[in-house]
């Protein structure tokens, strides 16, 4: 079962669902990024710190406060609000290098997205 979180953005979550739905859908239905885990284990989700880029100082928190509850984190989404942020809403992160880093910091696995906006063929 992977264990993850979700990080979502701070600036724009409310704006494209509410309430993580769209996420914990997407998780129930083994959709978008979500399809390549067996079993998900939700362990937290919380905002990426805010624009200019305070997701270091936000991942070792949500890191810490995980690993100390005897939860970690396997694997670590980046919400597809964020995917939304950084290609359309001027997000100053660069997914490239935001998933080298927190995968050599926090020795987690680093995906971009969450659920599909696709809609199923009807």
């Amino acid at each position: 079962m992977a264990r993850i979180a979700i990080l979502y953005c701070k600036r724009i979550k409310d704006h494209s669902c509410i309430a993580c739905a769209n996420c914990h859908k997407g998780i129930h239905d083994k959709n978008g990024e979500f399809a390549r885990h067996d079993e998900i284990d939700l362990v937290a989700m919380t905002d990426c710190g805010d624009c200019p880029g305070l997701i270091v100082p936000r991942v070792k928190l949500l890191t810490d406060t995980t690993k100390n509850m005897g939860r970690d984190i396997e694997v670590l989404h980046l919400g597809t609000c964020m995917k939304s942020a950084m290609e359309t809403a001027g997000c100053p992160l660069d997914y490239g290098e935001v998933k080298t880093m927190l995968e050599k910091k926090f020795g987690v696995q680093v995906v971009l997205g969450t659920y599909s906006n696709a809609k199923p063929p009807a």
